[in-house]
């Protein structure tokens, strides 16, 4: 099966599915924009293969390395924007876990059983279930009609904070992190530059996500986050948020692929 997105909400659903055998894939951008890059698979882009919680994801050229990947038991991240990997290779699933709060192109008629995380997306019209992102009493349900809860633009609240915890570019330009994930940071410190404006932590806490070094960003684009908790461990461990998300993910597939005659107990 195919995900479509490898940041750290879908490194969940990512862990889950392939926790429960299942043999899986993830497209990616050729310079994804993951925040916590220390929980996501999208960083293999970067760095060539990442472990998260003793599973590894290993960036991949093409198709042909998938097979030898599943016999070891990693998992394949390949550089795929357009998704034609998806076209070529017909998976029974594709997850969307983009997580544009959008729809950028996924269709019901993509696979077989299509799922997809957060707003932007109607179960039935889209894809046949949507699993809930917000926080909340409702994080990981899974919607077989409607949709997940609309974005607010606001963060969600943790140790306390929301907004004041997201650093975001104040315009356009290169960035440059000064701190590294899982650095303590006191509120007024400096982490990091957009060209030569320093971007200075609002809080203290732990500085739980930060964008990899030298991409271009615009004006307001999410750079980096505060875990005002101050758990280290926290930097470095899939979160309470993607654990859920991805547990919706793996209800929603079984269900599905059951439903269809798939997959049978």
């Amino acid at each position: 099966m195919a995900v479509k997105g490898g940041g750290d909400l879908g490194t969940g659903a990512i862990l889950r599915l392939h926790r429960a055998g299942f043999r899986v894939w993830v497209t990616e951008l050729p310079q994804p924009l993951a925040i916590r890059r220390a929980v996501a698979v999208a960083s293999a882009v970067y760095e060539g293969a990442i472990t998260i919680e003793g599973h590894t994801a290993r960036r991949v050229p093409d198709p042909s390395g998938f097979l030898p990947l599943w016999e070891r038991g990693e998992i394949p991240v390949l550089v795929d924007p357009e998704g034609e990997s998806i076209q070529q290779l017909q998976p029974e699933v594709v997850v969307d876990a983009i997580m544009a709060k959008r729809n950028t192109g996924t269709s019901i008629t993509d696979a077989p059983v299509v799922v997809a995380l957060g707003p932007g997306f109607t179960a039935g019209v889209d894809c046949h279930a949507v699993v809930e992102t917000a926080r909340g009493h409702d994080l990981g349900r899974v919607y077989y009609t409607g949709s997940a809860l609309p974005d607010t633009g606001i963060p969600g609240a943790i140790g306390g904070h929301d907004v004041l915890r997201v650093l975001r570019a104040p315009h356009a330009g290169r960035f440059r992190g000064v701190r590294r994930i899982g650095d303590r940071v006191a509120a007024g410190e400096i982490v990091a530059y957009v060209e030569e404006t320093p971007i200075q932590a609002a809080i203290a806490g732990v500085l739980r996500g930060l964008l990899f070094d030298g991409l271009e960003v615009m004006p307001g684009m999410k750079i980096g986050d505060i875990d005002p908790r101050a758990e280290v461990r926290h930097c470095f461990t899939v979160s309470d948020k993607a654990w859920a998300v991805g547990g919706g993910v793996l209800e929603a597939v079984l269900k599905c692929l059951q439903e269809r005659g798939i997959l049978r107990w």
